[in-house]
């Protein structure tokens, strides 16, 4: 992973058991990093790159004093109006995903099992910085650590066949197979073929990981060059690749409004079929609860949208997709944050704001699994309860950085995903939500899909539930069968006393086009319109 960046529906029932730059605000990725290091005993290092940390385990620190819910109004101060006639763009399952790191065992049974329960649609191997000096005939790298089980056809065998999942891979576009010169399209086509010979499906295939950083692992003549890169996606990668799997998808890396000179280069030089970004809302040792449950998501919203203006003043049709191939909350040095309900409801509402937006089809989430870091920011402006920091999506187990974790316990980020999967079946189309009067306490998502109609709601304010009033404008019915799912603050508080529980869910019973809901303090909300 790089060092320095910003950078279906599934059944209730399984909800309740599944379970990155200035310091002023986030770009979409940030230069500088070195290249990843090994650690005496083989595994990788945390630091630069975004591989876990292990360091001392530390005794726990007192986490915030809780507040007691105040009891919410009894009549909404705020509605969401739902316009029924409204259609934004059909939500794309491939939305719905998260990486796998080469540097875990992704052979561990827990891994597929906990990724298909929930209900994740793609899964990206073997994503960051390893991606450009990882060699897949050989399953080794030019330098640092792989796992010597993580091969490519246990990952297919082992995840995401028996998972049913979508693919994405990063190609090695960084080295050659004796790490001496730059990549060779004809071992990325030799990995294509070997995969659909292999009945081992892959749609995407991407052509890097970040080639515009100076972390990136580049041994070209002239390394992290546009016209360089470019050139050996049009010539190279893209035909040969084509050659192998007629029907793979080719794509390139793109850095967004931070790299203007290299995106204007590859857009408008190289040949493909999507275009891959990173985004990390925060610098290591500056996160900000209020920020990245704010104006974090805006940035992140707008980072993506600039890329598309971008890509339209490029001549890139709105046809060709956006994959967001990375994200998370901070780009190295994972702290205390990445683990709390404040990550949670970020994950949440960022990919929500993915379904808003046309043209944006893909996302994983960095990562599902990969181990935890220790030594980072644990600061006590940050709420939380724990002495560890972790991208992933789920525990590692096996103690958990000096904790006592079950493995595959869900963290609140892979909560945020099962009510993003059960928000967003196939079929979902988004809808409209308007907020009135608007209020930077509450976000509001709306879809249909062929099995009715789902809200998405979520209170941003740390100590006060709130009473949300829900208005169906053109809806299709008169009534509905309404449930409401809830996972926020008072789940994560558990996590004190070692407990990891899942959401909350109730019955709304019969609801007419008016109606409210209560929102318990920093949370996120389903409701279901049957």
């Amino acid at each position: 992973m790089s060092e320095r960046r910003v950078w279906t529906f599934f059944v209730l029932l399984v909800l309740a058991a599944c379970g990155g730059g200035g310091s002023s605000g986030p770009a979409p990725t940030a230069p500088g990093g070195s290249v990843p290091t090994v650690a005496p005993s083989g595994a990788p290092t945390a630091a630069p790159t975004k591989t876990p940390i292990p360091g001392p385990t530390k005794t726990p620190t007192p986490g915030p004093t809780k507040t007691p819910t105040p009891a919410p109004s009894q009549s909404p101060a705020v509605t969401v109006t739902v316009d029924g006639t409204s259609s934004g763009p059909a939500i794309s399952e491939d939305l719905l995903g998260a990486s796998l790191a080469a540097w875990s065992d992704i052979t561990q049974p827990f891994i597929e099992s906990s990724m298909a329960s929930t209900g994740f649609h793609l899964v990206r191997w073997l994503g960051g910085s390893a991606s450009d000096e990882y060699h897949w005939a050989t399953n080794t790298v030019c330098q640092g650590y792989v796992n010597p089980s993580s091969t490519f056809d246990a990952f297919a065998h082992d995840v995401f066949e028996p998972a049913h999942l979508d693919v994405a891979v990063t190609l090695n576009y960084g080295s050659n197979a004796a790490c001496n010169g730059g990549g060779d399209p004809a071992e990325a086509a030799a990995w294509v073929a070997h995969a659909k010979a292999g009945g081992e499906p892959v749609a995407y295939w991407t052509v890097g990981n970040e080639e515009f950083g100076s972390w990136e692992y580049d041994l070209h003549a002239s390394p992290h060059d546009p016209a360089t890169y470019a050139n050996a996606v049009a010539t190279g990668y893209y035909p040969q690749v084509k050659a192998a799997d007629p029907g793979a998808k080719v794509g390139v890396v793109v850095g967004g409004s931070g790299y203007p000179s290299w995106d204007k280069t590859v857009l408008q030089n190289a040949t493909y079929d999507f275009v891959e970004f990173h985004y990390y809302a925060q610098a290591p040792g500056s996160e900000s609860d209020a920020y990245l449950l704010g104006q974090g998501v805006t940035d992140f919203a707008n980072a993506v949208a600039a890329l598309r203006t971008e890509m339209n003043g490029d001549g890139v049709a709105l046809s060709v997709p956006i994959y967001v191939g990375e994200l998370n909350s901070v780009y190295a040095n994972p702290g205390k944050q990445t683990v709390s309900i404040v990550n949670g409801l970020f994950a949440g509402m960022a990919v929500a704001e993915l379904m808003k937006q046309p043209g944006v089809t893909m996302a994983t989430w960095w990562l599902a699994y990969g181990g935890c870091s220790t030594g980072t920011n644990d600061s006590s402006s940050l709420y939380g309860w724990q002495s560890f920091g972790a991208y992933t999506l789920f525990s590692d187990g096996g103690g958990e950085c000096g904790s006592n974790i079950a493995t595959a316990t869900p963290f609140p980020d892979a909560r945020a995903y099962a009510l993003l999967i059960a928000f967003a079946p196939a079929g979902s189309t988004s809808r409209s939500a308007q907020l009135s009067p608007a209020t930077a306490n509450v976000r509001a998502y709306a879809d249909t899909s062929p099995g009715g109609e789902a809200l998405l709601l979520f209170n941003l304010n740390e100590n006060a539930a709130a009473t949300l009033g829900v208005e169906l404008q053109h809806a299709a019915k008169p009534s509905f069968n309404a449930t409401q799912t809830t996972y926020g603050k008072a789940q994560y508080d558990q996590s004190q006393t070692g407990a990891w529980p899942g959401p909350a869910t109730t019955s709304l019973g019969t609801v007419g086009s008016q109606f409210s809901v209560t929102l318990p303090p920093w949370s996120m909300t389903l409701v279901l319109l049957r």
